[in-house]
């Protein structure tokens, strides 16, 4: 037992300590996290947009126009994005689309950001739409243009109810983030690689990220339910005192 105590120990000196590869493993996380907070706010902004024309068309009792049209494009991306997987989008991106950039910061974020637009684009569409249509009917009547009711009345209303959703895409958009070392990005998992080629030992590096995931995934999962409560308590109060 104590040799094999030792065993670990060396390991984890070799693989974290020594050369300080620590600092570099810090470096990986940092370009993790920051991929996948710029990739969310793209995917968001994204989502919001392709979720109002498809809900708008929805609900338009007349069909086609400008509307249909954009709405066909949005169909279009939704399907196409949602279809394929994220290691090939980002090889398009990379090889294809963006192929005269050196910037692989900005080619992974965009190939997340608009991955995860298609994503969350039918998770906001469906708590839209689930807000009582009298929202937004008693919102014109009240003067505001469609705009101002979308982002007033009816969106705020979506977001208590697609909360739960929106962190599990936000947890999986973080895991998806270690494919980035196929286009030569330095995160966590690239970081594993380079350990494992240098000392020939696998079990430590590569667990070790394992365990830095495992850790973010649960503390995200603890935010967003604490946001839940925060939010079903806030509805109470807000009833009860009517």
């Amino acid at each position: 037992m104590q040799e094999w105590f030792a065993e670990i120990a060396a390991d984890f000196t070799q693989s974290f300590i020594d050369s300080d590869r620590w600092k570099a493993l810090l470096s990986g996380l940092g370009v993790t996290l920051l991929i996948t907070v710029l990739a969310l706010l793209i995917g968001v902004v994204l989502g919001v947009l392709v979720a109002v024309v498809r809900s708008s068309y929805d609900q338009k009792k007349k069909k086609g126009g400008l509307l249909g049209v954009l709405n066909t494009l949005c169909y279009i991306y939704i399907t196409v994005i949602r279809g394929t997987p994220m290691m090939v989008q980002l090889l398009i991106m990379y090889f294809v689309i963006m192929v005269s950039s050196t910037n692989t910061m900005l080619v992974a974020t965009l190939s997340f950001g608009i991955n995860s637009g298609a994503y969350l684009a039918e998770i906001i569409r469906g708590g839209i739409m689930a807000v009582d249509k009298g929202q937004s009917e008693a919102g014109r009547s009240l003067g505001l243009s469609y705009v101002q009711t979308m982002r007033f009345i009816v969106i705020p209303q979506a977001v208590k109810t697609i909360l739960p959703a929106l962190g599990n895409e936000l947890i999986a958009l973080l895991k998806e983030t270690s494919i980035v070392n196929v286009i030569g990005m330095k995160d966590i998992t690239k970081w594993a690689i380079n350990v494992q080629g240098r000392t020939y030992q696998a079990f430590m590096p590569f667990i070790g990220i394992a365990a830095i995931y495992l850790v973010i995934v649960i503390v995200l999962t603890k935010l967003v339910s604490l946001m839940e409560r925060r939010l079903a308590n806030d509805v109470t109060r807000k009833r009860d005192s009517h």
